[in-house]
């Protein structure tokens, strides 16, 4: 690996203790002690791709998943398995055949069996998919150590698990036009931010109750994972807020599903239940692809969408909200200034 310090290639004898042997410092991550192979120059490098150079914060899961990407197309298994035990064992069989031992035949068919195995297992994608260093981990083996060595996280990045998420965007109290409903306290975080929710009037809430508390009917907008459980998720909210307007701002599984550039992934262990996939399938809604997409686990969270497009597509259903509840911001927004200043603003002007 490269120093990040004095740029000199080390060999692994000589980064004993994440100590760089040529100029003396240390650094946080050595790709040859964690499962996602970092080292500080890529996620500085990275990090820097997905703030666009510190021009917009993310938070510590949206960085989890800009690093994880390259690596969820991948599987462990892969064609080399097969190439090494098929021409093995095909070799073995004809040496036992040749001299007529049963051992050495029976030891080339369980390679011939493995080999086998190895090829169909990487063909159905048997293991692609599952992070090679889950979301839930991202902080004690690799954040943690990040901070240890350099008193903080790489700019433009904000620790999502240290941040208050609930109650973002303006009190209760305050004027609001509508309120974001978000179960991904990363993404209320991020959202929150960006200064967004409260440039347009819109309150972040965590969970139902939370929506429940709130006075008033303004309309209910629900941000989402692309999954059985995000799907599920907002056909709960709309049973639960039958007298309020809810509207699906996505991520909707079927523009993941047919998207070749989305890179969704699924955690080991974890599939929805059957009732949950019942429920799904008597709705109507999917197709059998899309229903055996979330069947097996699949996944693409809100983390996973570009910031910038994730601000976009709060942007554009904030700004729907907005224009509807107020006449002056609808005209406004017609001529393009979607960050029109509402009634009661104090030296604010248009924005670009």
């Amino acid at each position: 690996m490269i120093c990040p310090h004095c740029a000199k290639n080390l060999l692994q004898k000589e980064r004993t203790g994440n100590t760089c042997s040529h100029c003396g410092r240390t650094y946080a991550l050595d790709p040859k002690t964690n499962s996602l192979r970092l080292h500080d120059l890529r996620v500085r490098r990275v990090a820097a791709k997905v703030t666009e150079d510190v021009s917009i914060e993310v938070t510590s899961d949206q960085l989890w998943y800009a690093l994880s990407r390259s690596r969820l197309r991948k599987a462990d298994f892969t064609p080399g398995c097969a190439g090494a035990t098929l021409p093995l064992g095909v070799f073995i069989g004809c040496f036992g055949l040749g001299f007529g031992s049963t051992l050495v035949l029976a030891v080339a068919a369980g390679l011939l069996l493995m080999g086998a195995g190895f090829a169909v297992a990487w063909a159905a994608g048997v293991d692609r998919g599952f992070p090679a260093m889950p979301r839930a981990v991202f902080e004690s083996q690799a954040l943690r150590h990040w901070r240890s060595r350099y008193g903080g996280l790489p700019p433009g990045i904000i620790d999502a698990a240290r941040t208050p998420a609930g109650g973002t965007g303006g009190s209760a109290a305050s004027p609001h036009v509508a309120v974001l409903l978000c179960p991904d306290d990363a993404v209320r975080v991020f959202l929150a931010a960006s200064g967004l929710p409260g440039r347009f009037g819109v309150l972040l809430a965590d969970d139902l109750d939370t929506v429940r508390a709130l006075p008033g009917d303004e309309p209910v907008i629900v941000l989402r994972d692309a999954d059985a459980w995000g799907e599920l998720y907002v056909r709960d909210v709309r049973a639960a807020l039958e007298r309020r307007r809810v509207v699906d701002a996505g991520l909707p599984v079927r523009s993941v599903v047919t998207r070749a550039r989305a890179v969704p992934y699924r955690d080991r262990g974890t599939v929805p239940e059957p009732r949950t996939m019942e429920r799904l399938a008597d709705s109507g809604d999917f197709t059998a692809r899309e229903l055996k997409w979330m069947g097996r686990g699949w996944r693409f969270p809100l983390v996973a969408l570009p910031p910038a497009r994730l601000l976009a597509v709060f942007t554009r259903v904030a700004g729907q909200a907005a224009a509807a509840a107020d006449p002056e911001h609808a005209r406004a927004s017609g001529l393009g200034f979607m960050t029109w200043p509402g009634p009661g603003s104090r030296g604010a002007g248009r924005q670009g």
